[in-house]
């Protein structure tokens, strides 16, 4: 991954979409808002990314990504190569019952561009927009072994705050693991930021 810069809210200027094959370094990539034609790309690159059947806490529905759409202020992101989607990072300005904390939900880049900055991009104009907007912190949660995520998140000025653990309790009746409301479940929910290793740098 590129080195970090001082600022952790400096951003390269987004640039016009170039040519460049996949894998270019992320500043050349376009930094642009979420918008209506980015839905079917950001959730099928989140499903790629993501293993959203492992537990219910992980799943994310077309609905529950569109739902960003209506926020007064634009904290989710997408990276362009051309028209395609490189990555994507959603966010929201509240957290809990904590009006004034934003909270980084969901993050995501293609293989095809790891290793080269992307991520830390996203999560720097993320946080600074959310900033923007009023925040005086951000909240975002990985998975315990999610290693690389979790540096990924202290290269960017995060730090441990509360250790969760998800007690789970198997019924007899019930489908196995859950998986089933994960897929189908429509609602927009917190979620771990779990991503196989290597899969957000």
């Amino acid at each position: 991954m590129a080195d970090t810069p001082t600022d952790p809210t400096a951003v390269p200027p987004p640039q016009e979409p170039s040519a460049s094959p996949p894998g270019s370094p992320a500043g050349e990539l376009t930094l642009r808002p979420l918008g209506f034609e980015h839905l079917a790309a950001v959730l099928d690159l989140g499903h790629r990314v993501y293993d959203t059947g492992a537990m219910p806490y992980t799943g994310w529905s077309l609905s529950a990504v569109a739902g960003h759409l209506d926020a007064p202020d634009p904290a989710c992101l997408v990276l362009l190569d051309g028209d395609r989607v490189a990555g994507f990072v959603l966010g929201s300005l509240s957290f809990e019952q904590r009006a004034d904390w934003g909270y980084l939900e969901w993050i995501a880049v293609d293989p095809d561009y790891q290793g080269r900055g992307a991520a830390s991009r996203l999560v720097r104009e993320c946080c600074a927009r959310l900033a923007e907007a009023g925040a005086v912190c951000v909240v975002t949660d990985v998975e315990r072994r999610n290693t690389a995520s979790a540096e990924l998140m202290r290269r960017n000025g995060f730090a441990e705050e509360a250790s969760v653990s998800l007690f789970v309790r198997p019924l007899t009746d019930a489908p196995a693991t859950g998986t089933g409301r994960a897929r189908g479940g429509s609602g927009p929910r917190r979620h771990l930021t779990r991503a196989a290793a290597e899969r957000v740098r």
